[in-house]
């Protein structure tokens, strides 16, 4: 929860602050660094987070790659860094040279608003061309956030990276051939169908047809199925309420109001009808006890009797609203009390009066 809080932070921060960023290094310093501390690594340390780290090619000297995150004196992680306006599509080439050169298993290529993390899946020491996780921070989906966490560096396991990243690669190439197909079917996913369905020849035209009856069956089948998911979370819902419903009214069948009761509550409206209405004045029986309101409002108690019980009492409230226990031995005795229920009075039309 605190690493998406952080996240979340750090998305509303790139979105205020990105129109006046204008060069890569601004982008560094005011979108990347603050993404590597959120992963628990300190910018400031030398030794743990190396900024324009050399990854020599051969005779080609004094290449750098701009940050190179290290755990136990090895490189776990280098960053390639662009300015937040440009398309990373066209600089995953030199990150690639810089991963061949360097004991690392993950490269991170980001302008600071989109992240595209790397490793070498198909190669031993080769950089993949397609990255194993990729998401844009101002637009981060939920199931993301699991994933980032696995670079943090209290729980770093390149083991564990390497083993997961295979699944999100392909899960994630998988997804994107899912959505083409979805939207404008290939011949080839057509006939896998129409193969199934149809017993003529497929022709041309019949191809044509089933090109467009196949996007609509899987459109069809996916709207379906949401609207499944949704009525079941509906119908689940509607019966949580009605068991919260059928709670409260056997709770509220088990509160009977006794006629000593609505006696007692007459007593008092008549003692309080010399200061305010008796239309405001309002009682509410509950399992405890049996409470009189003012304004039928909670938080306006004038007292609560007690009076199912052996011994009989009503709590009353000063202006702090702290309760007083007055035992009583039968309803009359309330009159005993008559000038502490009119104070509660005075205490709620004074506070009424100073917030008009």
């Amino acid at each position: 929860m605190e690493l998406q809080n952080q996240l979340k932070a750090l998305a509303d921060k790139i979105e205020q602050l990105k129109d006046k960023i204008e060069t890569e290094e601004s982008t560094k310093h005011a979108f990347v660094l603050p993404f590597i501390n959120l992963l628990g690594y300190d910018s400031f340390n030398p030794t743990e987070v190396v900024p324009e780290f050399t990854a020599d090619l051969g005779l080609k000297k004094g290449e750098k790659v701009d940050y190179a995150i290290f755990q136990h004196q090895d490189p776990i992680l280098i960053i390639e860094c662009k300015n937040w306006k440009e398309d990373l599509n066209i600089h995953n080439s030199q990150l690639f040279r810089y991963f061949h050169v360097t004991k690392t298993r993950f490269a991170l290529l980001t302008n600071g608003i989109e992240y595209r993390f790397y490793t070498d899946l198909e190669e031993a020491n080769k950089m993949d061309e397609k990255p194993f996780l990729e998401f844009k921070i101002t637009h981060l989906k939920e199931n993301i956030i699991p994933e980032i966490a696995k670079f943090h560096k209290s729980h770093f396991d390149i083991d564990k990276i390497v083993d997961n990243a295979s699944s999100l690669k392909y899960t994630k190439e998988i997804r994107k051939l899912i959505h083409t197909e979805l939207n404008s079917p290939t011949h080839e996913f057509v006939r896998l169908f129409a193969n199934q369905v149809y017993s003529g020849r497929l022709t041309e035209r019949v191809m044509e047809d089933f090109t467009d009856l196949v996007r609509k069956a899987f459109n069809q089948t996916i709207s379906e199925n949401v609207n499944d998911r949704l009525n079941a979370a509906l119908n689940k819902e509607s019966e949580k309420q009605h068991e919260e419903i059928e709670e409260f009214e056997e709770e509220t069948s088990k509160i009977i109001t006794t006629e000593e009761e609505l006696e007692a509550y007459r007593i008092i409206v008549a003692i309080l009808r010399r200061k305010i209405s008796s239309d405001r004045i309002v009682h509410r029986d509950t399992q405890s006890y049996f409470g009189i309101l003012l304004d039928d409002n909670n938080r306006k108690p004038i007292c609560r009797l007690h009076l199912d019980g052996t011994k009989k009492y009503m709590s009353l409230f000063d202006r702090d609203k702290n309760i007083h226990r007055e035992d009583i031995e039968t309803i009359d005795d309330i009159y005993n009390f008559e000038k502490q229920l009119l104070n509660t009075i005075d205490n709620y039309e004074e506070t009424k009066a100073n917030i008009e």
